[in-house]
């Protein structure tokens, strides 16, 4: 477990443990993500093919490592860590690691619980000797856009995509290359 107590960009205390998920928290992991992304209307509504795949933490669980962030017994947020490519990879190469459905519940936004689940990932990935973190996002999710770019992600416009379900969804890809000699979540321009 990851206990993260610092300082973020606009000098509020992020004071929050980030771990795997338990089972018992899958059902309600899947379903904050899920109101995420209706709520911010990144959805097509309730019959989006894409819903029952961010409830599903059971299914990314099973092939990637599913992190949490909680304060206390609350649930504040989630992200998936995809170790390289396989099942859960959209964009991942050999060398990479993949950030997927971040969310974050809509009373902790503004607290830092998305950036501390991110380098929780970058940290993953660092441990691992992982070279690159990719990920791929909404071209609507500009806060998401912040964040990564103020980690030192980088947009790579030649791995853009559209999912087979979805043609008219223009997904957006980002990379971060990690240095080895920094610290974890560090990256190189």
């Amino acid at each position: 477990m990851l206990r993260l107590g610092r300082r973020t960009r606009d000098t509020q205390v992020v004071d929050v443990d980030i771990r795997p998920v338990t089972p018992a928290e899958h059902r309600p992991l899947g379903e904050l993500t899920a109101q995420a992304y209706l709520r911010e209307g990144f959805l097509g509504g309730d019959q989006d093919p894409y819903l029952p795949f961010l409830r599903d933490v059971s299914g990314r669980a099973s092939s990637a490592l599913v992190l949490v962030a909680v304060d206390e017994d609350r649930l504040l947020g989630g992200v998936t860590y995809v170790p390289g490519p396989g099942p859960m990879a959209d964009l991942a190469r050999e060398g990479e690691a993949e950030i997927r459905m971040l969310a974050v519940d809509a009373e902790a936004r503004g607290r830092g619980v998305g950036e501390a689940l991110a380098r929780a990932c970058l940290d993953q990935a660092k441990a691992a000797g992982v070279g690159r973190v990719v990920l791929s996002s909404q071209t609507a999710m500009r806060a998401a856009h912040r964040l990564y770019e103020r980690l030192g992600f980088q947009r790579l416009p030649e791995r853009d995509w559209s999912p087979e379900n979805k043609p008219g969804l223009v997904l957006v890809a980002y990379a971060l290359d990690l240095d080895p000699d920094l610290d974890p979540g560090t990256a190189t321009r």
